[in-house]
């Protein structure tokens, strides 16, 4: 199989990574560890060679399946070339009653990120790690659905410069390559990198955020700051929980992750989702093409999206999406779906 995959830089990192990225959170929840590792194949024989995963990992996440995915990745890891595989993984912080994680972490300081991080080190059978991501901000703001920021949900928090120099002793001991954020908004991405320049700590990278036809919060305010400050968009979720292959339309009951577990989608649940997914299908089946193929290449084609990240169920459901992604969106087509964007702006932030 011969795919072209564009090599693209990570922010200022030493870093070059393809446009897409595999998703690994589905790994020992709706995925089995031979599917996996025959993902994991496919997707490195087509010339994604960039692995996301995260502590927390499987989705939805519980106690039975946490650190499930970094296993099934870091047995599969243990048969390749190390230097030809970049492994990104995550640290939990607080605030998401995830009780079972080193006993509920209270703070995402230098003792959990240190735990953290040997644990990911030790699941992955590797001894260090590509690119570390924070995962969610432990301060207060609007995440995972919500979308109003409210001071009154204020909380005392660990500083962000204790964070940075927490993750500059991985990098300074050969753990991390490079740091990143993920859910991410622009005045903490801010202070990660005002700190870092006052005091020779670690830049970050990338951001790792939700970004789809039914969610550009991105491009508000984050986008100018990545393309300023030289920060790469690591894009999740671009088929909106698979809203935007349309097979929701069809069948309200079709199965899939938010029919599994219906709590898990409360971003999806807004009252314009339905209308704008039927828009997009109605426009992709218009140009000729399939719902997730026009939602995979949108995404892939945006300037500021340093890598589209993909997961799957299933390899077959993989062969899928990965091919989706090469799907060109001509300048025509992109009028008209910021057309409809501006008729249902962001359904789904």
């Amino acid at each position: 199989m011969t795919v072209t995959f564009n090599p693209r830089p990570l922010g200022r990192s030493p870093l070059v990574v393809p446009d897409v990225c595999l998703g690994t959170m589905t790994f020992g929840e709706q995925t089995d560890p031979q599917d996996a590792h025959a993902q994991l194949d496919y997707a490195l024989a087509a010339g994604v060679n960039f692995i996301d995963t995260a502590e927390m990992y499987a989705v939805p996440p519980r106690a039975e399946t946490c650190g499930a995915s970094e296993t099934i990745v870091g047995h599969w890891l243990k048969r390749q070339p190390r230097d030809r595989i970049l492994v990104a993984t995550k640290v939990a912080g607080p605030s998401r009653n995830l009780d079972w994680i080193r006993g509920g972490p209270l703070a995402m300081d230098r003792a959990n990120i240190r735990t953290a991080i040997e644990g990911s080190l030790r699941r992955l059978q590797t001894d260090y790690i590509d690119l570390y991501q924070l995962h969610w901000p432990e301060r207060n703001q609007a995440m995972f659905g919500q979308w109003q920021f409210d001071p009154a949900k204020e909380r005392d928090c660990t500083p962000i410069r204790e964070q940075l120099e927490a993750l500059g002793e991985l990098v300074r001991e050969g753990k991390v390559r490079a740091i990143g954020l993920s859910n991410e908004h622009p005045w903490g991405m801010m202070q990660f990198l005002r700190l870092a320049d006052e005091l020779g700590l670690p830049r970050v990278a990338c951001t790792q955020n939700a970004y789809s036809l039914l969610n550009r919060t991105f491009e508000t305010g984050l986008a100018e700051v990545c393309f300023r400050e030289q920060v790469g968009l690591l894009a999740y979720s671009p088929l909106a929980f698979g809203h935007l292959t349309g097979k929701y339309l069809a069948d309200p009951a079709a199965t899939g992750r938010l029919t599994r577990w219906p709590a898990f989608g409360q971003r999806y649940t807004k009252p314009n989702v339905a209308p704008a997914v039927a828009a997009y299908a109605a426009l992709a089946r218009a140009h000729g093409l399939t719902p997730t193929q026009l939602a995979l290449g949108f995404v892939r084609s945006r300037w500021f999206v340093s890598s589209t990240i993909i997961g799957a169920a299933s390899l077959a459901q993989l062969e899928e999406t990965l091919a989706a992604t090469r799907t060109p969106i001509s300048d025509a087509l992109l009028a008209e779906i910021d057309a409809l964007h501006l008729k249902y702006t962001n359904p789904a932030p």
